[in-house]
């Protein structure tokens, strides 16, 4: 797909990284991996050093997270209109294809064959009538079972497959699916509980975004950082940070201290979203608390970059929704899209981008939605910030095995906020986070 041309000096929106770029891990792993960690009790305003460093706790964490009952995010729809059209995604460090069946339906199954483990797909999007592993030519079809074996019989009344192997009911292993408003969400565990109960209060900023309406892909950014995957998650639940952080955000009052906002979860903890409305100039008070970082002289050369035109229900400009355990949904602005967090063991995650507009947008308001996506992704003129202090922070914490991460801005409770200095929703999330892993 082609992004319209970018009018600002920012990293172009790229084609996607192949997500089967690795070969698929398919040995078996316990039911539990040994747990010798003990998180203390109701301590989530306390988060040791281990849980970002040590590999244990990250295998428990794809076995009971991500292969677990939980719904991750897959694709859009969009990316999979018509039969035959798939996607390689990936469910926490598995690679997954999520494919459209014939009669319009949505299938998804593990990129591992069935034979002898061989990630079978290699191309991160296409279209096929089935899929062949090209070791021994097994093959599948769109539902991913088994529908085919070179010289299953044998040759010339030699060799072959046991008489009493069947074909039927053995393919690839298949996972749940959920759909909502052109969005798929998958699932490894039959168990999961019901898709429509999973985003609970969570789920009136997502149909905000996502409210009916055809989508469109206006392209994709990916990168590596070299952190532990839930640091991004905290990140995106910590609106404190960004009034420190972030010059462009705070010099141009896109998401500031001293405006509207809130911070507000499921009953859970594990979803979230920071809501707040754009300001104008900082008061007094909180530009001498932003001072290190807060421009106010700083001007822009094209002031289309900020041509913000409203478009949702409500007073936000901007609200930033994670959703357990892999998605943020992005709506600064106008500009839209879907991080997908990818874990690459306990120090490195891939962040996947995936920018997308409406069908029903005008050129105008695609070309909007594209300026603004320069905020974003890995060399954008907010995001950059992020992924190098995410890096720094994963040093720290590789180098100094002892120290424990102190989560009391705002207070120690889990409760919904109505301002920015909070840490509430990292705290809410390591509650849910800490029963989920049974630390």
């Amino acid at each position: 797909m082609t992004s319209p041309t970018m009018t600002t000096n920012a990293s172009a929106l790229e084609e996607p990284r192949d997500a089967c770029g690795t070969d698929a891990d398919t040995t078996t792993a316990p039911v539990d991996a040994p747990m010798l960690r003990r998180w203390p009790k109701g301590a989530w305003t306390r988060v040791p050093a281990w849980a970002y460093t040590d590999e244990a706790v990250y295998r428990r964490e794809q076995q009971r997270i991500f292969e677990g009952p939980s719904w991750s995010y897959g694709a859009l729809e969009c990316e999979i209109p018509n039969a035959g059209d798939f996607v390689l995604t990936n469910v926490g460090d598995k690679s997954v294809i999520v494919v459209r069946d014939e009669d319009g339906s949505i299938n998804a199954f593990a990129n591992a064959c069935a034979h002898r483990g061989v990630a079978f797909c290699r191309h991160p999007r296409g279209n096929a009538q089935g899929f062949t592993c090209p070791y021994h030519q097994w093959s599948y079809d769109l539902k991913g079972q088994l529908n085919g074996i070179p010289f299953r019989r044998g040759y010339k009344g030699q060799g072959g497959m046991p008489k009493d192997f069947q074909i039927a009911g053995r393919g690839a292993q298949p996972l749940q699916v959920g759909r909502r408003n052109g969005v798929i969400f998958l699932s490894f565990d039959p168990q999961v509980e019901p898709f429509e109960n999973y985003m609970g209060a969570m789920g009136v900023y997502f149909d905000r975004v996502f409210d009916g309406r055809e989508l469109k892909v206006l392209g994709y950014m990916r990168q590596r950082i070299n952190s532990n995957w839930k640091l991004m998650f905290e990140n995106l639940k910590d609106p404190y940070h960004a009034s420190v952080l972030h010059v462009f955000l705070m010099s141009f009052g896109l998401f500031r201290m001293d405006q509207e906002s809130a911070v507000e979860m499921d009953a859970t903890g594990r979803h979230s979203a920071l809501i707040s409305r754009r300001g104008g100039k900082a008061d007094e008070a909180a530009a001498k608390e932003m001072s290190n970082n807060l421009r106010s002289e700083f001007v822009l050369q094209d002031a289309r970059l900020l041509d913000i035109v409203r478009e949702f229900p409500g007073e936000a400009t901007v609200v930033m929704q994670t959703l357990w355990p892999n998605l943020i949904v992005q709506q600064q602005s106008n500009t839209l899209a879907m991080r997908q967090i990818v874990p690459r063991g306990a120090s490195a995650f891939d962040l996947n981008w995936t920018f997308f507009g409406y069908a029903d947008d005008t050129p105008e308001m695609t070309q909007r939605r594209v300026r603004q996506a320069n905020l974003m992704g890995p060399s954008g003129l907010v995001s950059v910030d992020d992924s190098e202090v995410l890096a720094m922070s994963q040093d720290g914490l590789e180098d100094y095995p002892q120290t424990e991460c102190v989560l009391e801005m705002g207070g120690k409770d889990t409760a919904d906020a109505q301002h920015m200095i909070t840490e509430v929703a990292i705290r809410a999330f390591y509650k849910h986070y800490i029963q989920v892993m049974g630390l």
